[in-house]
């Protein structure tokens, strides 16, 4: 099968053949159909994340189940899928207490000693975040996806596979925003602009958007944003507070950076709560005025929504089929497995949402 694999940081990633095992127990062959490009990707091309290579990268996708091993009981072949790079074992202290989206068991990976799900010119090679998705198929546990009804368009489907479960599913599971409140969102890419809709599907009552590039604000502004704070310029926290008359109940760190996330906590209120959605950099380290925790201040780590994906992700697709979320607004472009490297290109600028590879039918 073909798929995108990244060879060396900092270089374009290589369309090349590579080999998929056959379903093992409890494992899902799935034909892609979709899959998103993803900012996260980009951390580990440019380095910023460790990342043995070669690597198939890609983590954000939907497709048809074309096979399934022994004791697969969630999906059968057939069946329309979102894959989530947060697989859960079901059995742990976290999946027990609702929080599958922290599980850390290697019960849903191969054992040791046991062949790789990929390979490449006969050499056994990771799995990228449980799903390798930038390729015509992945071989996946079964609880790293679920099945979604039939008249969903997979190419949007694909989108809640990360950005939307990731930014939503802060606003609803991780800091429970309330109707009346308000919020900050720094950062209008693909999550920025799910946490946005997150917003205002939850009732907000001010919603301000933050970001580099003006040309963000009528997007904002159309996932629901009701102010817009130009950062090139303005002085981003200043701003907001004046806006809000003292600052939000609930503020969104969606770029990935310290600078950004102290940001996001000095536009609190007092008992406000910040979110730290973007992947900072390995060794960065956010620095907080001590004084400001007496006004009982939080801020506290996002990681996929804090989902419970074969929930949630059923459920954002029902919001999508009635009008509530906002997918087709979020699709920039949709391009061919072979143009990767040049919607990362374009990520790099900021004037675009989400770029989809849409693979063959």
């Amino acid at each position: 099968m073909k798929a995108a694999v990244m060879r060396e940081v900092g270089q374009p990633l290589r369309i090349e053949e590579v080999q998929l095992s056959k379903p093992g127990p409890r494992e899902v062959q799935v034909r892609v159909a979709a899959a998103g490009v993803c900012h996260s990707d980009l951390h580990f091309i440019e380095g910023k994340y460790p990342l043995p290579t070669p690597s198939v990268l890609g983590h954000e996708a939907a497709g048809v189940v074309e096979q399934v091993g022994e004791d697969v009981r969630r999906v059968k072949p057939g069946d329309h899928v979102i894959a989530c790079l947060t697989p859960y074992c079901g059995h742990c202290r976290d999946c027990l207490t609702g929080h599958l989206n922290l599980c850390a068991s290697t019960d849903t990976q191969r054992e040791q000693d046991a062949p790789s799900r990929l390979s490449l010119g006969g050499r056994d090679i990771p799995q990228f975040l449980n799903l390798s998705a930038f390729a015509e198929q992945m071989l996946i546990h079964e609880n790293a996806c679920v099945a979604i009804r039939k008249d969903m368009p997979l190419d949007r489907a694909a989108l809640i596979g990360c950005a939307v479960m990731t930014g939503v599913g802060a606003v609803i599971n991780g800091s429970r925003v309330r109707p009346g409140e308000t919020v900050a969102v720094i950062g209008c890419g693909g999550v920025g602009l799910a946490v946005i809709n997150g917003a205002a599907i939850a009732g907000a009552s001010r919603i301000v958007a933050l970001d580099m590039n003006r040309e963000k604000e009528a997007l904002a502004r159309q996932f629901g944003a009701t102010d817009f704070v130009w950062a090139g310029e303005d002085k981003p926290v200043k701003a907001v507070l004046q806006l809000t008359g003292g600052g939000v109940d609930h503020s969104f760190e969606a770029v990935g950076l310290a600078r950004t996330a102290e940001q996001a906590f000095g536009m609190l209120r007092r008992g406000g709560t910040a979110n730290v959605i973007g992947m900072i950099p390995v060794g960065e380290t956010v620095n907080l005025p001590g004084t400001a925790f007496l006004g009982e201040r939080r801020i506290q780590g996002s990681q996929m929504g804090s989902n419970r994906f074969p929930v949630d992700m059923p459920r954002l697709v029902d919001f999508y089929m009635s009008g509530r979320l906002k997918l087709d607004e979020m699709i920039s472009r949709r391009i061919r497995l072979e143009a990767v490297n040049t919607a990362f290109e374009e990520m790099k600028t900021g004037a675009i949402a989400r770029s989809v590879i849409v693979f063959d039918a």
